[in-house]
């Protein structure tokens, strides 16, 4: 009797540690990167490798087929999933650091460049407090490494406004061609580069698509400061000789050298602040802005009124909105901090039927003088140039689409087809000619200006840059002078009229050929 009873027990017990066993691999089995996202944002686990290049980093592994046991090797490596999120997002970003470390004199030299920046690297992170809440989670979306969140530190100081003497703007730094490459719109009413949802999606495209090509993290990087033809080009020869194609192998411009060891210095500077006499301020894992939807034109400084922020703060949230009005038609949505949406909908609700834009936009019929196309609209001509940005010794191409006072008796806003594609086109006027000069070390667009009697509006527009901002040495400076006066014919005496008197030998040794 006692044998078939301890059989039963036997079989019994296997019954219950079979369901166990099971109950454990379907825990691990169907975890999947959400529950592995939420598990990093709540432990600290070992630093993931970088993502396979054959997947696509945000693409979901999920399992399918029956249940299977685990090993108790495998049950050991798996994290546990905590039930708190981090306290700020410095601690969320840490967590998610997943690219291998770069070591070497460069970052060094940069640790040290930031570390005795204390100033500059506090104001640089308390700017980064409006955006990187949402860079972070989109990154996460992807499945990217949270390093890259660090990036516009390296690019613009998370300065969404900076341009660039290559032509380059915004908090992710785009060329012009670059950004239509990722559906980022330039035209006269608004630049895509400056937008801060824009420009991350279409800067995380292109990380993902050249982490895609090279298969490491650090040559997409080098890629997206030099070039993915640039990138590959150093690789093929590279092998062709036998050499190493890691980003410490490759010939590469010294910019390009110092771009990695500079995230990577930003990098540890997150990861040990203490280490580097460095304080990082507070920012909430939480969002900062929410989108608010817009039906009709709406001039920015009402917006910002009824919004109850600072008008800075709004432009700062809103950089694509260079001009006085936003178009609904082109930017059907803002960005406001998360309390203000709710304030902004009510009172723009207590507004009623009241017009909400006093500019709107003229298509010039003709190739026309600014002075004469402000006569046209009835304002200065000051107002014009300022209002719609054009420089001195310029006419307006019959076609550009200008920002002008919207008369009472105009109902209807913009339209699409115009807020999409206008576009303001300039022509040199007549007795000008395009010079370029060099810029010496400590020349500026101001210095450059007084030097040659120019207005710094005009020069920053001229070469594409901010009125604050300084030229490079050596760098090729475009002017746009007044022609010389033909020479005055000779006098019935035969005696020759004298000549202007020249310009400074300055201007001359430093004018490259001029253009016709």
């Amino acid at each position: 009797m006692e044998k078939p009873v301890l059989k039963k027990f036997a079989l019994l017990w296997g019954l219950v540690a079979g369901f166990w066993l099971s109950g454990c691999a379907s825990t691990a089995t169907l975890a999947t990167p959400a529950a592995s996202a939420v598990a990093a944002e709540s432990a600290v686990p070992a630093k993931p490798a970088a993502p396979s290049a054959s997947i696509a980093p945000h693409q979901p592994i999920i399992p399918d087929g029956p249940l299977q046991p685990i090993t108790a090797a495998e049950a050991a490596s798996r994290a546990v999933a905590g039930l708190t999120a981090p306290a700020d997002l410095w601690e969320r970003i840490r967590r998610g650091f997943a690219m291998p470390d770069l070591e070497g004199p460069l970052v060094l030299d940069r640790e040290q460049w930031y570390a005795t920046r204390p100033d500059y690297m506090l104001r640089m992170t308390e700017r980064s407090n409006k955006y990187l809440f949402h860079i972070v989670e989109e990154l996460e979306r992807r499945n990217m490494p949270t390093e890259l969140a660090l990036l516009p530190f390296i690019e613009s100081a998370f300065n969404p406004q900076a341009v660039s003497s290559a032509k380059a703007a915004g908090m992710w730094q785009f060329m012009p061609n670059t950004g239509k490459d990722f559906d980022l719109k330039q035209n006269a009413f608004r630049d895509d580069r400056r937008d801060v949802l824009a420009s991350t999606r279409a800067a995380l495209d292109y990380l993902q698509k050249l982490y895609g090509m090279f298969g490491d993290w650090q040559l997409a990087l080098a890629a997206y400061n030099w070039g993915e033809g640039s990138v590959g080009r150093a690789i093929a020869k590279n092998q062709r000789h036998g050499l190493g194609v890691s980003y410490t192998d490759l010939l590469m411009p010294m910019e390009t050298r110092f771009y990695v060891p500079k995230l990577q210095a930003v990098k540890n500077i997150v990861a040990r602040p203490q280490a580097f006499n460095s304080k990082l301020p507070d920012i909430g894992n939480h969002p900062y802005f929410q989108s608010v939807d817009i039906k009709r034109d709406i001039d920015v400084a009402l917006a910002a009124k009824l919004a109850e922020v600072s008008l800075e703060d709004f432009k700062a949230l809103n950089p694509s909105a260079s001009r006085p009005v936003i178009l609904a038609a082109g930017t059907p949505q803002i960005l406001l901090p998360w309390d203000n949406a709710a304030v902004f909908e009510r009172n723009l609700l207590g507004y009623g039927a009241g017009r909400l834009a006093s500019w709107t936009v003229w298509i010039v019929p003709m190739t026309m003088q600014p002075r004469q196309a402000a006569l046209r609209i009835g304002m200065s001509e000051a107002e014009l140039r300022a209002v719609n940005n054009i420089p001195q010794r310029v006419t307006i191409k019959a076609g550009s689409t200008l920002l002008v006072p919207r008369a009472a008796s105009v109902q209807a806003d913009v339209t699409g087809h115009v807020a999409e594609t206008g576009q303001l086109s300039l022509a040199r006027e007549v007795g000008a000619r395009r010079s370029t000069v060099k810029a010496g070390k400590t020349d500026t667009v101001a210095s450059i200006a007084k030097r040659y009697k120019a207005s710094v509006a005009d020069v920053a527009q001229w070469n594409n840059v901010a009125a604050s901002s300084a030229f490079t040495p050596g760098q090729a400076v475009v002017l746009f002078m007044p022609a010389k006066a033909p020479a005055a014919a000779k006098s019935s005496k035969g005696k020759s009229q004298k000549s202007a008197k020249p310009k400074k030998k300055a201007l001359a040794s430093r004018t490259a050929k001029a253009s016709p």
